[in-house]
């Protein structure tokens, strides 16, 4: 069975997480995520799920620890400083190594900026926010469609590695209108068993979820560990998506909203003549590095790197080209959105 729906990207997201079998959403309102967390208010009770307006983010992101200790499917959403305060949060679920799914659409900043679209949340997002050696696996989607299909897998992909994952989205996605299809048999999670949860141990010996360790050494060993898991991720897991880079000569590497700004400016000089190419990164970490790394090495001398920032991917690309070609950037802050005509004309200017 097959439904076609008109959602905005914050309702899209949501219905992602009912497919992926989310039993527990906890969130506090902030523009311009509001219609997730509405959505999720209204669909939990649908299907006898627990939804919680917390009283702030915090408390939030620590009820969202303590479901996925307990082996629920559990996310929490919010924007850019609703974020930030999420982030001590985040360290701890990563080093207890739970499961669960954190949505960030986006707002211009520093501070409380506007609540207009940015991207300015790509350091926090892929370096990792909080403190510690840790690491979120985080996918960026460009469409509603997208935002449903990434949440969903998010999930299966949280539950695999026992990591956060984090979509990272923005204002603009979040609020624009567009359809979506929805066809139930594509729809299938993977709910894996979950030994380690804290379901009550009587019959086994009891676990414990933690990311406390003190023992001499003890510590030292919990991080090796995981920077072998996040090898694993970095080997399985990276996303993206290219656009003519056999004879291209310029490519651009943007991602979310604004890649979709950057396809139609690499088609408008493709049809001046102008051998562009494009890649989208899906998965920020693992960052498709390879992939940049490989087109350095072909025809490509020029990359042109596009965000609604003053320039935090950009640093990645130009480490996964490692001198091999010319980087430039253009970017918008604040909640200015990059134009095609501008994406353009700075493609003209460089060849």
């Amino acid at each position: 069975m097959s439904k076609k729906l008109l959602m905005c990207g914050n309702e899209a997201c949501g219905e992602g997480a009912i497919l992926a079998g989310c039993k527990f959403y906890a969130g506090y309102p902030i523009t311009p995520q509001n219609e997730l967390i509405a959505y999720m208010g209204k669909r939990m009770s649908e299907i006898n799920g627990i939804f919680i307006q917390a009283e702030s983010e915090l408390a939030a992101i620590n009820m969202v620890f303590g479901a996925a200790a307990a082996g629920e499917r559990a996310m929490t959403s919010s924007s850019s400083p609703g974020v930030s305060l999420k982030q001590e949060g985040i360290s701890y679920i990563a080093g207890a190594e739970l499961p669960c799914v954190i949505v960030n659409m986006q707002r211009g900043g520093p501070g409380l900026g506007n609540i207009a679209p940015a991207q300015s949340d790509y350091f926090q997002s892929v370096k990792g926010g909080g403190h510690g050696d840790y690491k979120v696996i985080v996918f960026a989607p460009s469409s509603a469609q997208e935002l449903l299909d990434y949440t969903f897998m998010a999930f299966d992909v949280a539950d695999k590695y026992r990591n956060p994952v984090l979509i990272l989205g923005d204002g603009l996605l979040g609020q624009m209108m567009e359809p979506v299809t929805i066809i139930k048999e594509n729809y299938k999670p993977n709910l894996v068993e979950k030994p380690w949860a804290l379901t009550g141990c009587k019959g086994r010996k009891p676990n414990i979820v933690r990311s406390f360790f003190l023992g001499e050494g003890a510590l030292e060993e919990h991080n090796k560990r995981l920077q072998e898991k996040y090898k694993t991720i970095t080997n399985a897991e990276v996303r993206a998506q290219t656009f003519n880079l056999k004879d291209s000569e310029i490519v651009i590497v943007a991602y979310g909203s604004v890649a979709r700004t950057a396809k139609a400016a690499m088609e408008s000089a493709r049809a001046k003549g102008i051998k562009a190419g494009l890649i989208r990164p899906i998965s920020l970490w693992p960052f498709p590095s390879k992939i940049i790394k490989d087109a350095s090495f072909g025809r490509c001398k020029k990359f042109l790197v596009i965000e609604m920032s003053s320039g935090q991917m950009v640093e990645d690309v130009m480490l996964a080209v490692n001198g091999k070609s010319e980087v430039d950037f253009y970017g918008r802050m604040g909640g200015g959105i990059p134009t095609e005509e501008e994406v353009l004309a700075r493609i003209e200017a460089l060849v």
